[in-house]
């Protein structure tokens, strides 16, 4: 099996401790690439690449109009073999490929958005107070971004970095998730073809504690993204210190979807379902805490115990998989630590909560769904993050009663409610304390408009101009 291999400064090269590691498939554990595994060394060698290609190179220098023209060639590119992208994301993954497919379509549109803004900030004048004098407020790039994706979305994720430094007229060192770096590895060959000039797009593969390390703690990155979990995050708060370098962080969420008893109750219990069951519940916005008035309540608990029964489980690659495995036998056994813990502090364990019992499933990284009710807003599995395929209940009685439930967590990164009542809308929109707020809807985002959180789901803003801003100074 060929070895894929790092970027660096336009050549692509192996580790320089020649270390490698196997990718994964995992539905069956079956080895789908071998690919270089990256250090300090490497990582320090595309630090510097980029930043050569910032202090010295064309492309901070280069029009935005121009800068645009090569994402447009990308985001074409990315069009063209987007299916290969797609099957090579779900082996990779475990999601079905109707999801991949489905990212595919969003990063295309993701780099023509960008695209669209690199020409758009002309600078601002401001009236000078002293005569004969222009003072001119312009935006300009921040210089060397590192970029660290995670593994349940990696090109999406990737692109949502990616495309706005560009735009912005930064270079970069991307570090892909080390288990899932197969599709970043292909987008960085597309940048290659799209024209992008040498050491502008790095890539560096391996683990955080040693490449990701490296980018947050070198003084020659102006700026480190993460989107991952909450404690890496406070671990790259603490190096970035080093140089007070810009920090962009996501992560992560326990996102609050909430029902009243005069929602429209189909759709809302089919909503309920994909909030949580898309990518296994491996996913930062996942409604899995679900939140039910008493009216509503036993009816919409047994019909997600009915309709979750019926979730089949799967290869994401066949036909017809609703939901496929978890990423990693180390991520399962977290998800099936917060099933016994659930147990234990006294919820009701309603569905699931195993492995599956079908002997085509033994070899994947499976989870069933599972449900939980009866559960206590104080409890470990109501507050902390599972990314998994569980789904807790709580009920409440009031309006006053949801608010103040939803909102007392450590996360604030989405929420959703359904009511018809508008001015229950009104009230609930305002209350909640989360980045993302849907009404009678979960789980949609638009390029156009900024992501992220409140409180520890992270700093700053991906998409929209906000995510293009990120990037300037």
């Amino acid at each position: 099996m060929t070895e894929k291999t790092m970027h660096i400064d336009g050549v692509w090269t192996r580790a320089g401790s020649a270390a490698t590691r196997d990718i994964i498939n995992p539905f069956d554990q079956g080895v789908i690439a071998v690919v270089s595994e990256g250090g300090r060394e490497d990582a320090r060698d595309a630090i510097d690449a980029a930043r050569q290609a910032f202090d010295r190179g064309p492309w901070p220098r280069t029009p935005g109009a121009e800068r645009g023209r090569a994402l447009m060639r990308l985001a074409g590119l990315i069009e063209r073999d987007a299916e290969e992208l797609a099957r090579m994301e779900t082996l990779n993954t475990g999601k079905t490929l109707e999801e991949s497919r489905w990212d595919m379509a969003d990063i295309a549109g993701i780099f023509r958005y960008f695209a669209g803004l690199a020409d758009k900030d002309g600078g601002e004048v401001i009236a000078s107070p002293v005569p004969d004098s222009t003072s001119l407020v312009v935006r300009e790039p921040v210089g060397v971004c590192g970029q660290i994706s995670p593994w349940n979305y990696p090109l999406l994720q990737a692109a949502w970095k990616l495309a706005p430094a560009l735009a912005a007229g930064c270079t970069v060192v991307m570090k892909p998730s080390e288990i899932t770096p197969l599709t970043t590895i292909k987008v960085t060959e597309l940048c290659v073809e799209a024209g992008i000039p040498d050491g502008v797009v790095n890539l560096v593969l391996g683990p955080g504690a040693t490449v990701g390390a490296e980018l947050a703690e070198s003084p020659d990155v102006d700026l480190i993204s993460f989107t991952g979990g909450i404690e890496t995050g406070k671990t790259i708060m603490r190096a970035a210190a080093g140089n007070v370098k810009k920090v962009a962080l996501e992560l992560g969420g326990k996102n609050p979807n909430i029902v009243f008893d005069d929602a429209d109750f189909e759709t809302a219990l089919d909503y309920l379902l994909n909030g949580v069951f898309f990518h296994a519940g491996q996913i930062c916005s996942a409604g899995a805490r679900v939140m039910l008035q008493d009216g509503i309540h036993d009816r919409m608990v047994e019909a997600l115990r009915e309709r979750m029964s019926r979730i089949r489980l799967g290869d994401g690659m066949v036909q017809g998989t609703r939901m496929g495995p978890l990423i990693s036998a180390a991520h399962r056994a977290k998800v099936e630590d917060y099933i016994r813990i659930g147990r234990e502090e006294g919820a009701r364990l309603l569905l699931g909560g195993g492995r599956p019992s079908d002997p085509a499933l033994a070899r994947g990284f499976f989870v069933e769904p599972t449900l939980f009710t009866d559960c206590a807003n104080d409890m470990r599995i109501v507050q902390e993050e599972v990314f998994g395929p569980v789904i807790t209940v709580e009920r409440f009685s009031t309006e006053e009663e949801a608010l103040r439930n939803a909102n007392s967590t450590i996360y604030g990164l989405s929420a959703g409610f359904w009511t018809r009542d508008p001015d229950r809308i009104r009230r609930m929109s305002a209350g909640l304390r989360f980045g993302t707020v849907w009404v009678n809807d979960f789980n949609v985002y638009f390029t156009q408009a900024p992501w992220g959180g409140h409180k520890q789901s992270g700093l700053g803003r991906e998409l929209g101009r906000q995510g293009l801003e990120e990037y300037t100074e």
